[in-house]
């Protein structure tokens, strides 16, 4: 599915051009329910396989509704990719009615600079554009949850050189730098947020969310931080690591408590 049916904006700013869209994995659930928008890794330079289509499935297998967003990466560069993911939420909740999603449960979930991605949409987002011509555009963009799974947060301190490098090209300016720095960008309605990571990450520093949670915790908005003692960076659902793959279990019961899976489901499980 087509992000934008008509012109997608920055599409011809580069020579080797990407449409951006998404895949829906969508629940027949007969009333209003959750969904989550799912942002692969790959340091903004690729999206890995292993961190879309089976999250949502795993996503459908608690009571969820998903949607993998296929992003723009480099040679595309900011503020493209975030372009992609409000432009998924606003789509998501221009269709809430008739995929019966209810409009107040969409979340963002992201892995590595996918969870920078989503970290970015959680801070900058609007409330749309009541006048725009493009009904899509009039819906608001920001999420009500975000999940985030050892993800990119600064390219102040403990920065994966490679996803600054991709999102921001060589040498970015500094104010570009602290505006998507997000650990000094958190805001008082940035979703509440669910962060994992494991502490011996080689690729991206555990300091990354935890950094993100003291930011969260400052502005005194929910959260729920879980720091695993060992795992490689990149493991996604991570099913082959018995300690890791705890996360999804961890996960499911966040999203229970704070009203995003609906009961039924919950008292099926």
């Amino acid at each position: 599915m087509k992000l934008w049916e008509q012109e997608t904006p920055g599409y011809a700013s580069v020579e080797e051009t990407f449409t951006p869209y998404m895949t829906p994995y969508l629940l027949q659930n007969e009333t209003p329910h959750g969904a989550v928008l799912v942002l692969p890794g790959g340091g903004y330079g690729r999206r890995a396989d292993h961190e879309g289509d089976p999250v949502a499935l795993w996503l459908n297998s608690i009571g969820l509704s998903a949607f993998v967003v296929h992003y723009r990466v480099a040679p595309y560069r900011h503020p493209y990719p975030l372009c992609d993911a409000q432009r998924a939420i606003r789509l998501v909740r221009h269709h809430a009615k008739e995929w019966n999603i209810d409009p107040e449960r969409i979340g963002i979930l992201g892995f590595s600079a996918g969870g920078h991605l989503a970290a970015s949409a959680s801070i900058y987002f609007d409330e749309g554009n009541p006048e725009a011509e493009d009904r899509v555009e009039r819906q608001g963009c920001r999420p009500n949850a975000s999940i985030l799974c050892y993800p990119v947060i600064s390219f102040k301190d403990y920065y994966h050189e490679g996803s600054m490098t991709n999102l921001l090209g060589e040498d970015p300016a500094e104010d570009l730098r602290n505006a998507m720095s997000l650990e000094v960008a958190v805001k008082p309605d940035t979703p509440p947020s669910f962060l994992w990571h494991t502490a011996d990450d080689g690729a991206v520093p555990v300091e990354n969310s935890l950094m993100y949670a003291g930011s969260l915790s400052k502005q005194q908005i929910p959260f729920e931080l879980h720091v695993f003692p060992e795992g490689r960076h990149g493991l996604g659902l991570a099913e082959e690591d018995a300690s890791v793959s705890q996360w999804t279990r961890l996960c499911e019961g966040w999203l229970q408590k704070i009203g995003f899976l609906s009961q039924a489901v919950v008292q099926g499980r």
